[in-house]
């Protein structure tokens, strides 16, 4: 079996990733976090440690043949350089996933790989006014080391996640509103318009890419080509609930002003091109409904564990 070790791999993303390679027989998963969420998961091998205190990789993990590293949460240059750098045994293939924020804002849309990148942070945007130049960091880091040991690497930008054990309040915002019973606020603009990738297919075209030489030294957009508006995601949520949803508009002026924290941007597009892996791999994209079908049908799930739960509590 080939070993991978997957960084991260507890939470969204990188959980979803570790679920569907343990059903391999071809991989053995071994997965490296803070072990803030232990996985239990048979035949996934956990080792529990943190990029800043490096010795934790150095005496926590065995000295093997990495097949694979696929890193779900590197965000500084450090974060790629400390592991490399102390990761025991040899690395064939590295994995990063990346972000679409990386790209400058420009109006050459949908924004394909080889678009501007941000060479500075983006006060901007306020908290997260680092993100996407440190991620560009991290990338260039990952570049520059791969190529001086003769490491192949792989990087992935995708575009905004949705799915299963998503922590971020993006879809959820909206399944939280409806399930409650409350009603909506979207922006009277029924422009900007988004790009989504649903997180099954990103386990998907990871897998896919793992060991690939079609995919070495590659940087790739995940985004599926739905361009989905507010309006458009309204329709959507009344698709999957099969209610029909109380909204009301307000300019973004105003939903500012009374500070609701839509998930998505008000006045600007995020639109990637994302076609280039489907060209290396056939694999399909999941149409926008499809995959938040499925993702509110977990997330129903997901509200009758609670109440059961509670009841539970409430009868002892």
């Amino acid at each position: 079996m080939k070993n991978i070790l997957v960084i991260g791999g507890s939470y969204f993303a990188g959980r979803v990733f570790v679920e569907h390679m343990m059903k391999s027989d071809d991989y053995a998963v071994h997965v490296f976090n803070r072990g803030h969420l232990p996985l239990r998961l048979p035949s996934v091998t956990e080792y529990v440690g943190d990029r800043e205190h490096p010795d934790t990789i150095s005496t926590g993990i065995p000295a093997k043949e990495w097949y694979a590293v696929i890193d779900f949460c590197g965000y500084m240059p450090g974060d790629i350089e400390i592991l490399i750098h102390h990761l025991p045994g040899k690395i064939h293939h590295y994995l990063f996933i990346s972000t679409t924020s990386v790209y400058a804002p420009g109006h050459d849309l949908p924004v394909k790989e080889q678009s501007p990148v941000v060479l500075n942070p983006q006060p901007e945007l306020g908290p997260m006014s680092d993100y996407g130049f440190d991620k560009w960091r991290a990338e260039c880091k990952l570049r520059e080391i791969c190529n001086a040991k003769g490491i192949h690497y792989t990087i992935f930008r995708p575009a905004i996640i949705y799915g299963r054990y998503n922590y971020a309040p993006r879809e959820t915002y909206f399944f939280d509103l409806v399930y409650n019973r409350q009603p909506l606020i979207i922006p009277s603009d029924p422009l900007p318009l988004f790009s989504f990738v649903w997180v099954e297919d990103m386990a998907c075209f990871i897998r896919y890419a793992i060991g690939e030489p079609k995919f070495f030294d590659r940087i790739l957009n995940l985004s599926a080509p739905d361009a989905v508006s507010y309006p458009q995601l309204v329709e959507v949520i009344e698709t999957i609930s099969g209610q029909k949803l109380k909204y009301s508009q307000l300019s973004s002026t105003e939903i500012i002003k009374q500070g609701i924290p839509l998930p998505f941007p008000l006045d600007n597009h995020l639109l990637y091109d994302g076609t280039q892996i489907q060209k290396l791999s056939d694999i399909p994209y999941t149409p926008f409904l499809q995959g938040m079908q499925k993702t509110y049908s977990h997330y129903l799930k997901i509200q009758e564990d609670k109440k059961r739960r509670q009841g539970l509590m409430v009868s002892v």
